[in-house]
């Protein structure tokens, strides 16, 4: 498949050289000294699944310098999503069905608002990968996952198709016929690991261990399961037990992107994870005081790390 990569990225940068590995024609946008590590020596992803290194001529810096694709994937932060999709939607792409495997519940309805609906395709991932320098992505543990499913029959067979280039990749992929309840199955846990390891300032072990924070863990939970409820999204009463049962068998030492962008001062996708669910909330007339008060106490760093003080 030609596969074009918006975001080179932990996300982006893993998933994207697994297909290049895997003889599949894979291009990235990359920006700043990321992009010019990428050119100089390729793309290296460091994994306990083995290293990946891409080639030197993978990467452009521009979304108006991609060719005609298959699929494009999308795995830029949050917060770049609207300006993504304005630029794909005069891309030199073909009109190639665009697939998000951003965080979140917000993103495909963003990408929608300049991009014809019946080209964007449902999809969600679960892996821990971070750029660890430029031109360096390090995935940590074996998990890497992707689902993603169509929303209109005209997407099936392309869903297919990316189903066995996954396949060829060696890396763990579905399709689902309910992709936007795995979406909101997803963010439930994403909201809770994002809020408590960002605020705790430690990884999920320390986080699910002691008694007042492991609560606090399985009410963010529950708040954001209410307001999947209130969206029209059936997620039964014990989805957040069973989420927080769930965070006792990840690895100690795992952690969110955002409790990541934290400790380096980088911007944070809080608006759309615990700041999201409290003011979709308040739209739905949902309450939802654990997460707004995650979002209070950590929009002082929401733009990057404050001056001063």
């Amino acid at each position: 498949m030609r596969i074009a990569v918006v975001g080179a990225g932990g996300v982006g940068g893993y998933f994207g050289a697994r297909l290049a590995a895997a003889g599949h024609e894979v291009t990235f946008v990359a920006r700043g000294r990321h992009l010019e590590a990428v050119r100089r020596s390729g793309l290296l992803v460091r994994s306990p699944l083995g290293d990946v290194r891409t080639s030197p001529d993978s990467a452009v810096d521009s979304i108006a310098r991609l060719g005609p694709a298959d699929l494009v994937v999308v795995a830029v932060k949050l917060w770049d999503t609207e300006d993504v999709a304005a630029q794909l939607a005069s891309a030199k792409t073909g009109g190639a069905p665009v697939l998000s495997l951003q965080n979140g519940v917000h993103k495909d309805a963003i990408l929608r608002r300049s991009l014809p609906e019946e080209s964007v395709l449902g999809g969600t991932c679960f892996i821990s990968a971070f750029i660890e320098e430029p031109g360096v992505v390090r995935h940590n543990g074996a998990l890497q996952r992707m689902v993603f499913g169509a929303r209109h029959p005209s997407q099936k067979e392309v869903v297919e198709q990316f189903l066995t280039a996954c396949q060829e990749a060696g890396t763990e992929a579905a399709i689902s016929t309910d992709i936007d309840r795995v979406i909101w199955e997803k963010f439930v846990f994403l909201v809770g690991l994002s809020a408590t390891t960002a605020t705790v300032r430690r990884p999920i072990g320390v986080v699910r261990s002691h008694e007042r924070s492991r609560v606090l863990l399985r009410e963010i939970m529950e708040e954001t399961v209410a307001l999947a409820r209130a969206s029209g999204v059936a997620l039964d009463d014990s989805f957040a037990e069973r989420q927080l049962a769930f965070c006792d068998t990840l690895p100690v030492d795992m952690t969110s992107s955002m409790h990541n962008d934290l400790e380096h001062g980088n911007r944070l996708e809080l608006p759309w994870l615990s700041g999201g669910v409290a003011d979709l909330a308040d739209r739905l007339g949902v309450p939802a005081p654990r997460n707004r008060t995650v979002a209070d106490i950590l929009a002082p760093y929401a733009l990057g790390a404050p001056a001063g003080g």
